[in-house]
């Protein structure tokens, strides 16, 4: 199908569009930044967006644009631009005559970041309330609303939106920098990185295929919610073991989890499209990276030394 994408040219769109390309879409690349093969699109501007969905006539838009690092600039300007910019390109693709539209959230809307966090259960999933502590988490709080919002009122478009956790991209398994400046080797060998994050990952082509399965997904219910994430946790030693350390609010829940698996679930996303995720740092990580994280463990049970 012909297929928009909104902020195209950003970490985790540069993949889903190489997947979506190879499934067979036809895609239409939106970004504010010039680039190859790229219409340029400003989606604060309201009349420039609906003018340009129309021409292109799409039949889904996958909305990732947005600024996407907490406190990467004033607060104001993080949560206006967020939310402006997923209701324009919503409403414009509504009145395009889009059929499907897929928007991205944050698992950062459960507020985990605060010091007195405190999770009824674990592992998370789409029932867990929401928290919103910083404003880009509030704005992703209000993008999943708005979604919501035109799912009730639009029927005869299917909406959703989804949570992709801390995306990782091909080359960052390869050793280039992350969103944070170090590795994830970094990640791996100092838990406190990754704590921030509850330990979650997802490989941005892993991503990808959600969005494909996604749109393929006729009898996904309009409005849903869902966690994207790694099936495990980008830890080496056992989350019921990290979570308290890092989160003493998790003291009680923790112990329901198994091991490095995640503290994400995503059941809601596997039932509703099919979508499994497929890859794992183990899978993934560049061999040499592999080697010196065995290296700097030396326990029997493979826990990192300290």
């Amino acid at each position: 199908m012909r297929v928009a994408v909104t902020g195209a040219s950003g970490r985790v769109g540069r993949a889903v569009v190489d997947v979506l390309v190879a499934a067979g879409h036809e895609v239409q690349r939106l970004d504010r930044a010039p680039g190859e093969e790229i219409t340029q699109i400003d989606l604060t501007d309201a009349e420039a967006t609906a003018d340009l969905l129309r021409g292109i006539a799409p039949q889904a838009l996958v909305h990732l644009a947005a600024i996407a690092v907490p406190f990467s600039a004033p607060e104001r300007d993080i949560f206006t631009v967020n939310t402006g910019m997923a209701f324009t390109a919503i409403e414009a693709a509504v009145a395009a005559g889009v059929t499907r539209i897929l928007v991205a959230s944050s698992p950062t809307v459960l507020g985990y970041g605060t010091p007195d966090w405190t999770p009824e259960r674990l592992p998370l999933d789409e029932s867990a309330p929401t928290a919103p502590a910083n404003a880009y988490a509030l704005s992703k709080v209000c993008v999943e609303e708005t979604v919501a919002a035109f799912a009730r009122s639009a029927p005869s478009v299917r909406l959703a939106s989804f949570r992709p956790c801390y995306v990782i991209t091909p080359e960052e398994w390869d050793g280039a920098p992350t969103q944070q400046g170090h590795t994830v080797l970094d990640r791996l060998r100092d838990p406190a990185l990754a704590a921030v994050s509850l330990f979650n990952y997802v490989d941005a082509r892993d991503v990808g295929v959600f969005i494909d399965a996604w749109l393929a997904a006729d009898a996904a219910p309009s409005g849903a919610r869902y966690f994207v994430g790694a099936a495990d946790a980008l830890a080496v030693d056992p989350l019921d073991e990290l979570l308290p350390r890092f989160h003493p609010g998790t003291r009680d829940a923790a112990p329901a989890l198994r091991g490095t698996s995640s503290a994400f679930d995503n059941t809601a996303a596997t039932r509703d499209t099919g979508w499994v995720p497929r890859r794992s740092w183990r899978t993934e990580l560049h061999p040499d990276a592999l080697a010196a994280l065995a290296a700097s463990t030396s326990a029997p049970d493979g826990r990192t030394s300290r």
